[in-house]
């Protein structure tokens, strides 16, 4: 299976652009503890496309037990035990949008600035071709700047904002950022996709 073989590299112990030392890897059955304490971490307004309560331990317990990597698959990016940054690649098993990818990413605020996000999506991008799709999109709130300026260096661009569009949790409006990203797929993957 193809995903399989894209994840066959990890783990992989890198350094961020200031020399720290850190390792990429799927999420592992004993991650919920650690992957929770990051979400919460995350200050409120970049946890809008969150769906579920993150409050919740046995909601972290289920995503890491009882994972589905071909509908979901979360890479975590490590410095020693703790979790400093989430990606996740969201597939669609069929319908319309089979062929397109979403993107959701999180990094902790004292990991910015070192290309955590770049490493991440880079990988997810990789793995994206993996499995045959053919576009990548990404959903962020508009005062996420440094989200927007990485997914644009990767070559995302803006297909819809809509200003004030999306409620945090205390009832604030943020704007809404759709971004999308064709992907070359290499012939070998590209009927898997749609």
């Amino acid at each position: 299976m193809l995903l399989e073989d894209a994840l066959d590299k990890y783990p992989m112990e890198i350094k961020l652009r200031d020399g720290t030392p850190v390792v990429v890897r799927p999420l592992h059955r004993q991650d919920d503890v650690r992957l929770q304490k990051f979400f919460l971490a995350v200050p409120e307004e970049e946890r809008l496309f969150i769906k579920q309560p993150i409050t919740d331990r046995t909601l972290f317990r289920q995503w890491c037990r009882q994972p589905d990597f071909e509908r979901n698959l979360p890479l975590l990016m490590l410095h020693g035990k703790r979790v400093i940054a989430e990606a996740t690649l969201h597939q669609r098993g069929g319908g319309w949008k089979r062929h397109i990818g979403l993107l959701t990413l999180l990094t902790d605020p004292e990991y910015r600035g070192r290309d955590v996000s770049k490493v991440l999506v880079t990988e997810l991008i990789h793995i994206a071709k993996h499995c045959g799709l053919r576009r990548l999109e990404a959903e962020v709130n508009g005062e996420r700047k440094i989200a927007l300026q990485v997914l644009a260096q990767l070559g995302f661009n803006e297909l819809m904002r809509l200003d004030d569009y999306v409620l945090d949790m205390t009832a604030v409006t943020h704007d809404y950022v759709l971004l999308g990203k064709n992907l070359k797929v290499e012939e070998e993957y590209a009927g898997l996709g749609g």
